[in-house]
């Protein structure tokens, strides 16, 4: 049995209905995928993993994962999954969300997740869309760019996910993309293993709602739109002011190493009883 078998004997449940529900060329899959590399790399039973999803294409991935996994309203992901961590902080705890979910109805629970520094690790997959509910514009649809709610082009700015997330006080951000695979496994292994509130902003494509809106031919061509206009972060670092507009940055961002909300909690449940007996 080859590694990639065993892989999706031991992580994937086979009841689910495969092959699964995503668009031909959707990311998601690869980033699944990512996933499951990534907690196997850790040697993490399935029991001690949680993994908490909101509503969108990326919500479906929790279906397919087997560990223990809780699909939540709109936008609440984040919430869940603190509860869960603060009352079993020994537990694993992996959100998924997409850019809608999470920094839309999401977004103010994305910040305070983020401010707390609770221990989860956040991964954003971002398509620049809403796409499972119609193709509307979210809030990092980019400037000019169209959607079903912006047919004439999107006027507002955009969220920078990674920017975000290292103002409202996250102790590891990243950024990868499901065209570069490999570094992705390697920014999530990184990210599992750390503690507080880990983010990770993956690019992956939508052709079905973005794509064809916004003159891409097929999935192929917003690969390589993704392998063009990305670049590692070291790399873009040395580029002149005016050409870093052209190109995003990709790699880690930020990397603290300060306890999650649950340590410092339990922490302070310690003293508490020591001090009352």
């Amino acid at each position: 049995m080859s590694e990639v078998t065993q892989l999706i004997h031991q992580y994937l449940r086979h009841n689910k209905k495969f092959p699964h529900v995503l668009c031909p060329g959707c990311g998601h899959g690869i980033a699944m995928g990512s996933i499951v590399r990534s907690v196997h790399a850790q040697g993490w039973s399935k029991d001690d993993v949680v993994v908490v999803a909101g509503i969108g294409c990326s919500g479906r991935i929790a279906v397919y994962m087997d560990f223990n996994t809780v699909h939540t309203t709109h936008g609440r992901a984040l919430t869940f999954a603190t509860g869960i961590k603060m009352a079993k902080p020994e537990m694993h705890v992996i959100v998924i969300m997409g850019d809608g979910d999470a920094l839309s109805i999401g977004g103010n629970h994305l910040i305070h997740a983020a401010r707390k520094n609770i221990g989860l690790t956040a991964i954003i997959l971002n398509n620049n869309i809403y796409g499972m509910t119609g193709g509307q514009c979210s809030s990092t649809t980019p400037t000019g760019d169209f959607s079903m709610t912006t047919p004439y082009g999107q006027l507002e700015k955009s969220f920078d996910i990674v920017e975000l997330a290292r103002a409202a006080g996250a102790n590891f951000v990243a950024r990868g993309t499901a065209f570069h695979a490999q570094q992705l496994d390697r920014i999530m292994t990184t990210a599992f293993g750390r503690p507080g509130f880990n983010l990770v902003e993956v690019f992956t494509p939508c052709h079905t709602q973005y794509g064809r809106k916004n003159k891409f031919k097929n999935p192929v061509e917003m690969y390589k739109h993704i392998s063009k206009t990305t670049m590692p972060l070291e790399a873009w670092s040395k580029l002149e002011p005016e050409k870093r507009a052209e190109r995003t940055p990709v790699g880690v961002f930020v990397e603290r190493d300060e306890p999650g909300l649950e340590e410092r909690y339990m922490e302070m449940k310690k003293k508490l009883l020591g001090s009352a007996q």
